[in-house]
């Protein structure tokens, strides 16, 4: 695990401005936060808005953070998750204070129920779920009470200790809390808090066979912690009278409050967990950590940086009003972390042999090159080149526009960091398809030779072909053609067929060694980072992080 991110000074907002306060005032003696994440699925980068929150907002002010797993539904939930959640916050720099589960928790839940019950604040129902359903009414119209609400304390105890016990199918008996059916908030008609769920819990085992709701359990987590600061997205901004009811009633000492931000929602990218598992259930994609998903070990294997989401999240701020916010500014970041930080290299996607006919056919002389223009502590090295190069196949032209200043018959350009060099003639394939350049070059325009004799406008890479290293490029798009979070949206159907395209070309000499997750600048194509998941010692895959450039301002 990482160590702890040093303390920074977060940008204002409202909940920290509430956090002063209560520090000013007494209110609150230590800050307490908690990152609680429901282990049915990976993390997405609106996870990562939330995980800088809590814990950079706890560490500037010298408190703690829990990273607590809500695994109140066996069903959906696996230790894939937890693992991956647990990788996903440690890379991205956080270490957590407490390592908690909702299943720690189950038995003082049983008995904070069982104290609701006593209270005559809770009672077991026969109701099925859609009989529940049809009966809670509606946004304009009043519920209407369950025949088994005036059951007596006695016999809800009773049922409620049997379905404990296994003696119910799962969804034959719920408990509910008794609150008020005619509550202008839908969230305070007798929700249920318990549910039969025969199944395997992955950190209990078969020891329970009934489970607390989410909204049942999320309050009592937080004050069993002594969490002085639950900070949640606005979807549950309704949930909390509930949330404060459940902590008062079942008389919890430490008592939490529950402040909600807007979530994060960025151009062509879905949020929702259940939509990106639908995504990889159907394998339109390659699993959770593919390139173009937008979780944190998706972003992680395209190449993106932990200290460029950091620096998104603070960028883009906490604020309480709904916006969306263009993914062209989390490109930004991860270019502004790249650019003194990445090997500036040569790649060639689309090759074209070019011969040199005038170079010696034996010869291999090694050029200097910096490493990177802008940070020049990151030194010079050497480059063989030789008679055969490989260059882009659009930086040659037969019949060129006006101000084509690249390759095309009878026109010189400067091989970057080499020669001049000057196409004299062109090959095709029995299809029309030009597949080699013969061209002849200026040994007296060696570059950095001080060569002033005539200027030429394009300056184009390559690779020597005697040396070069095969490679795959992988270039992506965005996945989603359009936002698509209205649930009844069919937003499969507007995944871009151009999302991923994949290329064969060759890379320097350097490359041999590169390793998974180094990253590199390819001149004119963009940042590409070397993919863990498909490099071999025989194959090296690259998968491009960010173009070069961006029409996007900060």
């Amino acid at each position: 695990m990482e160590t702890k991110s040093t303390t920074i000074n977060t940008p204002s907002n409202f909940i920290k401005n509430i956090v002063n306060e209560d520090l000013k005032s007494g209110k609150v003696s230590q800050v307490i936060t908690r990152f609680p994440p429901e282990p049915n699925g990976y993390l997405h980068i609106g996870h990562a808005k939330s995980i800088c929150l809590n814990f950079e907002l706890a560490d500037e002010f010298k408190g703690l953070t829990n990273l607590r797993f809500d695994d109140t539904n066996p069903v959906k939930e696996d230790t894939e998750y937890v693992e991956s959640i647990k990788a996903d916050v440690a890379w991205l720099g956080f270490q957590w204070d407490g390592l908690f589960f909702a299943s720690d928790y189950f038995e003082e839940m049983y008995n904070r129920a069982l104290v609701l019950i006593r209270k005559g604040l809770a009672y077991v129902d026969n109701q099925t779920a859609d009989e529940i359903r049809e009966t809670r009414g509606t946004l304009t119209q009043p519920g209407t009470n369950s025949p088994y609400r005036e059951r007596s304390i006695e016999e809800n105890l009773d049922l409620f200790e049997r379905m404990r016990a296994g003696e119910f199918k799962d969804g034959e008996r719920v408990l509910r809390a008794k609150i008020d059916m005619s509550s202008p908030n839908i969230n305070l008609r007798d929700p249920i808090i318990y549910r039969v769920v025969h199944a395997h819990h992955h950190n209990t085992g078969d020891a329970w066979c009934i489970y607390p709701m989410y909204a049942f359990a999320h309050p009592l987590e937080d004050a069993i912690e002594g969490v002085t600061h639950s900070i949640c997205t606005l979807e549950f901004e309704d949930q909390r009278p509930f949330y404060d009811w459940v902590v008062r009633e079942c008389e919890m000492p430490n008592v939490p409050r529950q402040y909600e931000f807007a979530r994060l929602n960025l151009t062509n990218t879905v949020m929702s967990k259940r939509k990106l598992k639908q995504l990889v259930d159907e394998k339109a994609v390659d699993g959770w950590d593919d390139p173009r998903m937008p979780t944190i070990s998706g972003l992680r294997r395209r190449g993106f940086t932990a200290e460029a989401i950091r620096n998104f999240a603070r960028e883009i701020g906490v604020a309480r009003s709904y916006s969306v916010v263009d993914a062209k500014m989390l490109d930004h970041f991860i270019r502004e972390d790249l650019k003194l930080k990445a090997l500036r290299t040569m790649g060639v996607l689309n090759p074209l042999k070019v011969v040199i006919t005038n170079y010696p056919e034996d010869q291999v002389e090694m050029l200097d090159m910096e490493n990177n223009a802008e940070n020049p502590e990151m030194g010079n090295r050497q480059i063989p080149f030789s008679r055969e190069i490989y260059i882009e196949q659009d930086d040659f032209m037969e019949n060129p526009p006006n101000k084509y200043f690249r390759l095309f018959p009878g026109n010189e350009v400067r091989l970057k960091n080499a020669y001049f060099i000057k196409c004299n003639d062109f090959i095709k394939d029995e299809n029309g398809k030009v597949v080699e350049l013969h061209c002849t070059y200026d040994v007296e325009t060696k570059s950095g030779s001080g060569f002033t004799g005539r200027k030429v406008k394009g300056t184009i890479h390559w690779v020597d072909a005697k040396s070069a290293v095969p490679a795959e490029f992988r270039l992506y798009e965005p996945l989603i053609l359009d936002n698509q979070e209205d649930e009844d949206a069919s937003f499969l159907e507007n995944l871009n067929p151009n999302s991923l395209q994949i290329i064969q070309g060759f890379v320097e000499d350097n490359m041999k060694q590169a390793q998974p997750h180094d990253k590199f600048q390819f001149f004119r194509h963009g940042y590409f980072n070397v993919d863990p998941k498909h490099t071999t010692s025989d194959k090296l895959v690259f998968n491009l992080i960010v173009s070069l450039k961006s029409s996007f301002e900060i």
